[in-house]
């Protein structure tokens, strides 16, 4: 016979797990021994392996009825009522779409009804408890379910405590047992925010949705009733558990978003009226950030809301409306509005016309408007009488549509080709089958063209000698939810006590941006480069402090010694939000296309390439000097093996594309020049300025080429063609 904390042991439970089991009749409840204590006999434990294996799955005390899914809550315009009539919209009237952005996502009950659709999702809210729950539902990352299920059936059997909550909102809105109650959760939740980002997500949308339920209001948090009408004890459900892939989250400005993103259909929601959710649902965003900031007035509201506030609740909405639409990046708009404006009180009113609306949308292409009957949400002082709930869908016209933004690579490497990609690209071939990247470094070249191409099933190979770098992009690729990488990045800078002016500004450090971060950083640096040098990943995963290294490091290079050690001292920057933006679109462009990341030396690529196929090679130009070419890495015979490599695969009927430079500080490469006399050679410029060969060496330093096997009609010269155009 054993004892309840050596079964509790012995199977990986809680005895609070236990306990509520015996409650529920799930087990039956061992005899007692004259103290009073359980004693588990075999027939016992044979009752729990059942509970726990495949027969009685660990689902077992979350009925069906309890299961919480993501419309079971209260929420101003909520559009869980027109579903049907956006989807209906959507399928009679848009032609075949992947993604769907909802950028002022809310509940996120319209962003889910595309998800079951199997779209790619991108979903966004500027309030913080609205990210949370877009992590429960959205998220990429995988959890055990079992393991939230434990964890929830011991929030719920917590006592209560007094704290924030408690103090702030006992009384008012929430009843003093759930106040004390929410206060034992939100505190024993916060223990699990370094694990699995997802499953605390998930434990925090429990909550949040749990409060919503015994809230001591008519539906939002801008008041409380005078009377406390809600004395139902808080119950926190499992949260559906979804398995997604592709998916983005955000929680920013829509109008900045925007500008970010591409999906080819944007669905806007935007705020009605004066009703600021920022107000609205102050108490939740409270918990959810768990800041636990001062409150005031009668309502309690935080001092400090501001940064939530909307110009879409102000006179100014057409004018922030005219700059959404205009800088959407999107085959289809699909706008959600109503026609409250002049109708019910003055906070009730929408705030942009039917007319403003249409016209704005006008102006990115045809327009067509679908409504049907509403009730709208009033606090009883209005009496709305012929409500419409509009849909406004706009066919962006094809000479209206935004180019495509480039992605920046996550590491600013030398040689990246990204400022001069407006130029290669009008003179990469329009059709072929798979594109190989023989000498990726930045991988910039790779994750554009898939991007453009917007094929799920052409392959993109990124190939660089560089294993590290190889490793690197393996390790971002296989990153099921970006926050999770973003977590570990800033972790490992807290962990070496590195600088975080995204956070805390140059001041705090005692530098301006001008003296940069050098003297500060050095000594953390140092001990950075040892444990990778060292392979001292104990503590951090050796990606992340590659990743790191680079960020820190002099220049953002990358440059290892003959024993593979990294050798750059520290640089006069750190982790700031540009490479934090550039590292989430690069991740994601990643994620979204078929590559395929592998690292080799280019001659023994020669067997994946078949006719039709296209390869771009940006080799080590052998007339400069950068970090990856120092020590003569890349030599003369290097270059002639290359051309050889690139005949072979004229010969095989594949395109092929080599940037180079002819020219740098009187050097000539009088190899490349006559080799590249049987091709076609452009010269490139920054300035797109139409010189030839000759002319732009009299200008400059520094002559960079692309020398294509094909025309501009893609058409393959056939061998020993000669083609000289310089």
């Amino acid at each position: 016979m054993l004892k309840t904390q050596e079964i509790a042991d012995k199977y990986g439970i809680t005895r609070q797990t236990l306990n509520n089991w015996m409650q529920k009749g799930i087990i039956s409840q061992p005899r007692k021994n004259n103290r009073s204590a359980y004693e588990w006999e075999e027939e016992n434990e044979k009752e729990i392996v059942r509970v726990i294996s495949e027969e009685i799955p660990a689902k077992y005390y979350v009925s069906n009825k309890e299961t919480l899914k993501i419309g079971n809550r209260r929420y101003l315009g909520s559009k869980q009522k027109m579903l049907d009539f956006i989807l209906k919209t959507v399928s009679e009237n848009i032609g075949s779409i992947d993604s769907v952005a909802d950028i002022f996502g809310g509940t996120g009950v319209v962003a889910d009804l595309f998800r079951k659709q199997n779209k790619k999702v991108i979903v966004n809210d500027i309030l913080y408890s609205n990210f949370v729950s877009f992590q429960t539902w959205f998220s990429n990352e995988d959890v055990d379910i079992y393991k939230v299920s434990h964890i929830i059936d011991e929030l719920n059997n917590l006592s209560p405590k007094k704290g924030y909550v408690s103090k702030n909102f006992g009384g008012a809105y929430f009843s003093e047992e759930n106040a004390g109650k929410i206060d034992s959760i939100r505190e024993e939740i916060e223990k699990y925010k370094s694990g699995n980002q997802r499953e605390y997500f998930m434990l925090l949308t429990s909550l949040l949705y749990a409060m919503d339920k015994v809230a001591n209001t008519v539906g939002h948090y801008d008041a409380y009733r005078k009377k406390m009408d809600s004395c139902k004890e808080i119950y926190l459900r499992v949260p559906e558990y979804n398995e997604n892939k592709q998916n983005e989250i955000y929680n920013k400005d829509a109008n900045k978003l925007v500008k970010e993103i591409y999906a080819d259909l944007v669905y806007i929601d935007t705020p009605y009226n004066s009703r600021g959710y920022e107000n609205a649902y102050h108490v939740l965003e409270n918990i959810a950030e768990w800041k636990k900031p001062e409150v005031e007035g009668v309502a309690k509201k935080a001092i400090n809301r501001s940064e939530k506030g909307s110009d879409y609740t102000k006179s100014k909405a057409p004018q922030a409306f005219e700059d959404l639409i205009l800088n959407i990046n999107a085959k289809y708009i699909l706008v959600s509005y109503n026609n409250m404006n002049k109708k019910g009180n003055s906070r009730s009113n929408a705030k942009i016309s039917n007319e403003e609306i249409i016209e704005i949308l006008s102006k990115r292409g045809k327009v067509q408007v679908f409504e049907t009957n509403f009730a709208p949400f009033t606090t009883g002082k209005s009496k709305i009488e012929n409500h419409k709930e509009l849909l406004y869908l706009c066919t962006v016209s094809s000479d209206n549509k935004k180019e495509e933004k480039l992605i920046k690579s996550a590491l600013n490497y030398t040689g990246g080709k990204y400022k001069l990609l407006p130029q290669l690209l009008p003179l990469f071939p329009e059709g072929y089958n798979k594109f190989i990247d023989l000498f990726s470094g930045g991988a910039t070249v790779a994750v554009n063209l898939a991007n453009i191409d917007k094929s799920k099933s052409k392959k993109y190979i990124i190939n660089d000698v560089s294993k590290e770098l190889i490793d690197f992009y393996k390790y971002l690729e296989n990153q099921k939810d970006v926050t999770v990488f973003l977590d570990k990045v800033e972790e490992a800078i807290e962990l070496y006590k590195l600088s975080n002016t995204q956070k805390y500004g140059y001041a705090h450090y005692g530098v301006n941006s001008s003296t940069g971060l050098g003297s500060y950083n050095k000594e953390a640096f140092l001990k950075l480069r040892q444990d990778y040098n060292k392979k001292n990943y104990n503590k951090v995963d050796k990606e992340v402090l590659f990743y790191l290294l680079i960020v820190f490091g002099f220049n953002n290079q990358i440059r290892f010694n003959n024993k593979g050690e990294y050798n750059l001292p520290v640089g006069k920057r750190d982790f700031n939000a540009n490479m934090k933006s550039k590292l989430i679109t690069f991740i994601q462009g990643l994620q979204n296309y078929n590559f395929v990341i592998q690292s080799c030396d280019f001659r023994k690529t020669m067997n994946q390439v078949n006719k039709g196929d296209f390869i771009y090679a940006d080799p080590p130009y052998r007339i400069t000097t950068a970090a990856y070419n120092e020590n003569g890495a890349w030599t003369l015979k290097d270059d002639l093996d290359l051309f050889k490599y690139l005949d072979s695969i004229n010969d095989k009927g594949a395109y092929f594309a080599l940037s180079n430079v002819v020219i740098h500080n009187n050097k000539e490469n009088k190899e490349l020049m006559k080799w590249a006399s049987k091709y076609n050679l452009h010269v490139l410029d920054y300035h797109y300025n139409n010189s030839n060969y000759q002319s732009k060496a009299k200008m400059s330093n520094t002559v960079e080429v692309l020398i294509t096997n094909y025309n501009l009609k893609g058409e393959i010269y056939e061998a020993k063609r000669v083609n000289k155009h310089f």
